[in-house]
């Protein structure tokens, strides 16, 4: 089974002020996402800006036999959000934005404003697997693309800069940390008997903490001599598929000429196990060939296909 992660960029039917101006582009939008869906021929694919749940429904009726959609209701202020498109029927276990407890408000702006939730909030779904329940997770985390007052996309100094980047930061680790929550509550502390996947856009890197507060207890990564050494740890763990990429192929965005990985799979230990290969784009047409996108999301509004390449995990 082939389960993946693909950002769609600004998914919205035409006419809105961040979708495709006519149908014709809104026709070339679909066309393009809906082959590389097709040939990718996922079981299971989390999606994320889907803009307008009718945009979504009108993918899934260009694709082959019938698909099944599930949509989170959290959105962000462009009505963006998290979905699924599965070939087989899904049960939404949670769908929810609330950071966890104890974790108080972040400052999101000089103007002291607080955020106590997930922007694009998070949703997990339970599907019936061969060898039991498989529990999903889709997210999509604060951008690392800045946004500053007065819908500027260039601040005013090197100050502004850096403390928008700071409340960035905050609230992305924040949602993280929501995130793992959300985690722990698929695992049941019990990873290595229970099949669960994290997924989705996570606007970091595999290194970043943001990133690594989501693997649970240290030790035991690919590619480290713990690897294959069971201990207490495998329970709660989740393990980052992106070692298992090959290295000309692990980027799924390309930033300002720079390739970077910013959209994951995570999975628990037993479904670690039954790992066969895992990749970006397309399996076995090579590295993604992918626009490089700069500081400004509105410069590529009602462009085809996307500025993220799906990633992808097969597992026995």
């Amino acid at each position: 089974m082939l389960l993946g992660t693909w950002n769609l960029e600004n998914l919205y039917r035409p006419g809105g002020p961040y979708g495709p101006d006519d149908e014709a582009a809104y026709a070339s939008k679909l066309a393009a996402l809906a082959a590389v869906i097709t040939e990718l021929d996922p079981g299971l694919l989390g999606v994320q800006e889907v803009g307008d749940p009718g945009a979504l429904e009108d993918l899934a009726g260009m694709l082959d036999d019938d698909w099944h959609v599930a949509l989170s209701s959290h959105a962000d202020s462009r009505g963006i959000r998290v979905g699924f498109l599965c070939r087989t029927e899904l049960t939404v276990v949670a769908d929810t934005a609330a950071f966890p407890p104890r974790m108080l408000p972040v400052q999101a702006d000089d103007t002291g404003l607080t955020v106590s939730q997930a922007g694009r909030g998070f949703l997990a779904v339970e599907v019936a697997g061969e060898r039991g329940p498989l529990r999903v997770a889709v997210c999509h985390l604060k951008s690392k693309l800045l946004s500053y007052p007065d819908g500027r996309f260039q601040p005013r100094d090197e100050g502004e800069r850096a403390r928008y980047g700071a409340y960035a930061l905050y609230r992305r680790a924040a949602e993280a940390a929501a995130l793992r929550a959300l985690a722990d509550r698929l695992l049941e502390g019990d990873g290595r008997e229970r099949d669960v996947v994290v997924l989705g856009d996570l606007n970091d890197e595999v290194q970043a903490a943001t990133t690594q507060m989501l693997l649970g207890p240290p030790g035991s990564e690919i590619g480290t001599p713990g690897h294959d050494r069971p201990d207490r740890g495998d329970a709660v763990r989740l393990w980052d598929v992106a070692p298992l990429i090959p290295a000309a192929e692990r980027y799924s965005r390309v930033n300002s000429g720079r390739r970077e990985l910013i959209d994951h799979v995570l999975l628990s230990h037993r479904l670690m196990r039954r790992v066969t290969s895992a990749g970006t784009g397309l399996p076995d047409d090579g590295p993604p060939r992918l626009p490089s996108v700069g500081t400004d999301p509105g410069e590529r509004r009602g462009v085809a296909g996307s500025d993220h390449a799906p990633v992808w995990v097969r597992v026995r």
